[in-house]
């Protein structure tokens, strides 16, 4: 019975811990996430000043984990990490929360072949695309 009773609560402690999120870049204080759709629909309201957004990861960069896809009911944007300050795994999946800076951003050829090739999808890059430049990104399975 002792050895059952051990098993159930170390399944519990596992559980609860299997379902807090990832961090990764700097810590950033909870507060009310704005979906990425609901950013891009008044982006004149969330751009330029730093917040925290939310939405579902895509993709994720498969040369180094240095950007991912963030999407909520068909809108998304690219999040970078800050100036390649941290990285994601190239297999991470789930939904996130990111702390940082919207803004609107127009592509050379040369960067849309860049991301376009980086992506596991291989679905071509936007030539102007919502970007997030994120300092902190807390990932959820």
């Amino acid at each position: 019975m002792r050895l059952i009773t051990a098993a159930l609560l170390l399944a519990s402690v596992l559980t609860v811990h299997a379902a807090e999120p990832v961090a990764y870049g700097e810590a950033f204080e909870d507060a009310p996430a704005v979906p990425v759709s609901a950013a891009i629909a008044d982006f004149e309201a969330h751009a330029g000043q730093p917040q925290v957004f939310s939405g579902r990861i895509t993709e994720v960069c498969q040369t180094k984990g240095c950007w991912m896809m963030l999407e909520h009911e068909g809108e998304a944007a690219r999040v970078m990490f800050g100036n390649h300050a941290f990285f994601l795994p190239k297999d991470a999946t789930g939904s996130a929360v990111v702390h940082g800076v919207l803004e609107r951003k127009e592509l050379t050829p040369a960067q849309v072949e860049h991301f376009t090739d980086d992506s596991a999808s291989g679905q071509p890059a936007a030539a102007v695309e919502y970007r997030i430049v994120a300092d902190g990104v807390r990932v959820s399975s």
